[in-house]
This record gives structure tokens, sequence and C-alpha cells, in this order.
């Protein structure tokens, strides 16, 4: 996570981050640009503001061995809060917009939080927990992650959705003592599992999948390299596209983020390729 968060300042407010050069991409993976757009938004942001929410689109498909470029936006800094704009660039197109929101760590007010849905720990699920499935020709560099999807047969369901699944993740090395990493960290594996949420109540079907828009709402403090409990479902899908909303707790049962993102699931057409245009 270093390699692919550690951007480098071209001049201000304007960043580049490194092209994921990977065998099993041909189009950037979503999480890679929404993670490194926070990285470029954190950059000219106090020390006294942490990142609370964000919100992107993908506008067009990535080259995975091409470098992107950041441009940063500031349209606020107030005294509690700040406002990003990035927009990240390849071949002179964005591919991808996003708007983060920052915060004062110091504030207080009302506490309160969801409960954590009871399962397994990670450690009692072994070789027991389900193969990650990330759609039909659909390949990821996970070497970095430790994920488990918890068998349906390990807990209740939530019986007001029909699609749903439960992740356990974690980054398998030891990542910086620093926040703001946590965060840009989290953004890129909140998008690696998320979607295929929507394919829970139609196994066997094979459909294009591909992110359209995200969005994180930063809630708590936590780790990534510490065990993250991802409670996925998918509302609706309907007219080729699918909402999927996540919970990520840490392992304490600590609400620490929510997620929802729309991304396409359009069946697939004879020939067609797993990931589509856009």
């Amino acid at each position: 996570m270093q390699r692919i968060l550690d951007l480098e300042r071209i001049d201000k407010n304007i960043y580049r981050g490194a092209a994921m050069h990977s065998e099993n991409f041909v189009r950037t993976f979503g999480g890679h640009v929404a993670g490194q757009a926070l990285v470029a938004a954190t950059r000219t942001i106090a020390d006294d503001k942490h990142v609370h929410s964000l919100h992107g689109y993908f506008l067009r498909p990535g080259d995975a061995n091409e470098a992107t470029v950041y441009r940063v936006g500031r349209p606020r800094d107030g005294r509690s809060f700040a406002t990003r704009t990035v927009e990240a660039v390849q071949d002179g197109e964005v591919i991808f917009s996003m708007q983060a929101s920052f915060h004062r760590t110091d504030d207080e007010g009302l506490e309160h939080s969801d409960e954590m849905r009871a399962v397994p720990a990670p450690e009692e699920l072994g070789d027991e927990a389900s193969p990650l499935k990330l759609g039909p020709g659909s390949k990821h560099d996970l070497n970095e992650w430790d994920i488990r999807v918890v068998p349906q047969d390990r807990y209740a369901p939530n019986q007001y959705t029909q699609s749903q699944q439960v992740v356990w993740f974690r980054s398998k090395r030891r990542l910086p003592d620093e926040d703001t990493f946590h965060a840009c960290t989290l953004t890129y594996m909140s998008d690696m599992t998320l979607l295929h949420s929507s394919l829970a109540a139609h196994p066997g079907r094979k459909v294009q999948l591909a992110s359209l828009d995200h969005a994180v709402w930063f809630l708590r403090p936590f780790r990534a390299d510490d065990w993250l409990l991802y409670d996925q479902i998918s509302p609706s899908a309907h007219a080729g596209r699918a909402l999927t909303h996540g919970r990520i707790f840490d392992r304490a049962g600590n609400l620490v983020a929510v997620v929802v993102q729309e991304g396409l699931t359009r069946n697939l057409r004879e020939g067609a390729t797993a990931v589509p245009e856009k």
C-alpha cells in the first residue's frame, strides 16, 4: 500500500500516482484511483482536520499500466470544515472525479452506533471461509490482504434484504501509525468486494460488473491492518444497475465506516467481456 499511496508532488495542488503494473488488470481498479485521489486531497489539508466523507464518480476506464495525475481544487477552508475536489486524469481525460469533506477532530456531540452482526471470528473460519468471488473473468491482486467471506450458514441473515454477504478483511502488512493513511487504505479496499454483494441472490448469473459511483463516510478511528468486518447488502438491482451498501465494523464491534456504491450489473451478451465500456 505504501507504494500505491505515495504520490509524487508535481506542482501546487497537482500530484501523480503510480500505475498498478499488474498482469491481472487491463483497466485500473476503482479503489486504486479513489485511494490515490484521497491521498492527493489530504496533502492539502491542515493537521487539525480529518476526512469524514467522500463522494466519487468513475467516468471512464483507466489504463492500469499508466500513471494518473490528480488535480486538487480547494472550494472551502473553514474553521470546522474544509472541502476538496479532485480530478483523476489520464491522457488528458478525467477518469474519476471526487469531492471530499474534512472535519475538525476535537468536536463533541451526540454518541450512538448500530451493533455488529453476530458472526464467527476470522480465526474460526480458516479453510471454511468461502473463496472470494469477484465475477466472471475478474482477477485481483490480493496478496497484501487477508480476505475471508463468511459462509451464509454461519450467521443469521437480514430477513429484509435479498442479497447480502459478510466479509472479514485486513492488511497482512503492518501499516504506518497515521489515521489518514488508514482512511486512504480503507478507501482502496472498500471497492474490492462491495458490488459483488449484488450477486449473492443470483448464484451462477454472469453479468458485466463496473463501479459507477462510490461514497464513504468515516465515522470513527480504525486500523486497516486489524480485522474489519464488512457487512454488505444490495437493496436493489434493476435496469442493469445495482445499489450496494456496506457497514464496516472493527473487531470490537465499533461502526467505523459506511460505504454506498452503485455499479453496472448488465447481463453478459454472447461474446462480451466481463468488464464493459462505460
